[in-house]
């Protein structure tokens, strides 16, 4: 029972897969890979919760402008994680990130778990992208007198006693009952699905443009926003000590999560083995980069305690007297996490497809379009389960939920590489993890220590999802693995008749 939980995919058989099942089109380049990259992780993050991070909430200690130090820890400790990613992307250059990588490292079971935990990874955390997406586009319709009436921007789900004034009374009802709904957050989701379901290529296209734009705006609010600073603000460096540091790092670890999703398109890189390592950690790089930046400024234009808002950097504008540019900057947030959601939708259903492969969900999530050469029917059926929840459900504790499955998976990845070197140490690896295994026993100790810092009720949360996942895994694709089919019957013991 335990061998077949833990039986491995040989690297020989996780490579080819790509090729059997007609492959993806190879068409994306380093420059490609890491517009990708900048596209995932510049967005939500930096744009809603680096003031939460700062100024503190009813669940977490604010860093105030120690968040500085907040984002560089969390950057080593991704750096060590996108280390021991490019290893394994360089070594099995197909789709399905973490989940394929688990599966030739350390077993079945595991490579499930992990396949189940990244479906929280991408979807819940889309769900909060799209809800603070269609936040922005409608503070920016309303800069140009555009009034998106309450009934059809707000989350029908929400508490009444949180609702908007007279919402449930002025929105249409059915039956009597009120309907409401987030419409713009929806909407966007349906809009990304139409246009990934036509090609990558296409994807990656629209995603460079708003890479572009969105990079020139953070990087203005850093250049205008740096004349506006007052030393002044920076005092206290760290209110809450150490552990509003750490706080801070586990909050604003979302603004980091995207570089891991550059690896689900190992499949589509034309020379993986060379472009994921450099899209992995040039995206990294140069984000790291611009959240410091933005993170001193923003601390420094503003008091910390005066940040617990939705949209800080445009705050930081407005408080500066600067109100055309914070409305320039919505536009901007807008963009961002257009490409945030646009990513992320990439990547999901490349997941479902690997797991489809191997057996471990039906067959039907392997399928590829006959002309767009792509997971047509996860990429729709992905999109109605990101735009679903969109309209209904509030952000909420969405953030801890889905920084708690990222982490989960970087310990794993990070464990695969070590378990490899040991296991397999003669396979070609055409980048090398530098100094294994203390680099990946770092990024371990790195993600659990940022996971001990996020609130219990997100562990419970986590843990009942990781149950309905092995349940899942018991009543059906333990079964139906390809590779307990492959597996030879055990023969009769012989008969003792005479």
């Amino acid at each position: 029972m335990l061998e077949n939980l833990l039986r491995r995919k040989p690297v020989d058989q996780a490579t080819p897969d790509g090729e059997e099942h007609g492959g993806l089109k190879r068409s994306l380049g380093p420059v490609d890979l890491t517009a990708l990259g900048i596209g995932a992780i510049i967005g939500a993050g930096i744009f809603s919760s680096t003031g939460s991070a700062a100024a503190g909430d009813a669940q977490h200690v604010g860093a105030g402008p120690a968040l500085i130090v907040s984002y560089l820890l969390v950057a080593v400790a991704c750096g060590f994680a996108a280390l021991c990613y490019a290893e394994l992307a360089s070594m099995i250059p197909v789709a399905g990130s973490a989940y394929t990588y688990s599966y030739v490292a350390l077993g079945e079971l595991v490579a499930w778990i992990i396949g189940w935990d990244l479906m929280l990874e991408y979807g819940v955390g889309n769900v909060a992208v799209a809800i603070s997406w269609g936040d922005y586009f409608k503070s920016f319709l309303a800069g140009f007198g555009v009034t998106i009436p309450e009934w059809m921007s707000t989350p029908s789900l929400i508490a009444r006693d949180h609702a908007p004034p007279g919402l449930f009374e002025h929105a249409p009802h059915l039956f009597g009952i009120p309907i409401v709904f987030n419409l713009p957050a929806a909407l966007i989701v349906v809009a990304l699905t139409v246009i990934l379901v036509v090609g990558v290529k296409e994807s990656v296209w629209l995603n460079s443009v708003m890479v572009a734009l969105k990079l020139v705006l953070v990087v203005g609010f850093i250049a205008v926003g740096a004349f506006y600073v007052m030393p002044t603000n920076w005092h206290p460096f760290a209110p809450n000590g150490f552990t509003g540091i750490m706080t801070g790092a586990s909050v604003v670890f979302f603004a980091y999560i995207g570089f891991d999703a550059v690896s689900t398109t190992a499949e589509e890189a034309r020379n993986p083995q060379r472009d994921m390592p450099i899209g992995m950690i040039a995206s990294l790089m140069i984000c790291t980069v611009l959240y410091v930046a933005v993170a001193a400024v923003l601390t420094g234009m503003v008091p910390f305690h005066d940040l617990a808002v939705g949209d800080p950097l445009a705050h930081a504008l407005q408080v500066a007297g600067l109100t055309k540019l914070a409305g320039v900057l919505s536009l901007g947030a807008v963009i961002a996490m257009t490409a945030v959601l646009l990513v992320f939708q990439l990547g999901q259903p490349r997941i479902f497809m690997s797991m489809a492969r191997d057996g471990l969900l039906p067959g039907v999530f392997a399928r590829l379009h006959p002309r767009f050469r792509t997971p047509h029917i996860n990429t729709i059926i992905c999109g109605v389960l990101v735009a679903i929840p969109s309209m209904l459900f509030e952000i909420g504790d969405a953030l801890d939920f889905t920084n708690i499955g990222t982490l989960f998976a970087f310990v794993l990845v990070s464990a695969g590489v070590i378990v490899l070197r040991r296991s397999d140490p003669n396979r070609q690896r055409p980048f090398r993890t530098p100094w294994v295994p203390l680099v990946p026993a770092a990024s371990i100790v790195c993600c659990v220590g940022l996971m001990a810092f996020l609130p219990g009720i997100t562990w419970l949360r986590f843990g009942g999802w990781l149950a309905i996942g092995f349940v899942i895994y018991f009543a059906y694709s333990r079964k139906h693995s390809r590779l307990a089919q492959s597996a030879p019957t055990p023969a009769a013991p012989p008969s003792t008749a005479h």
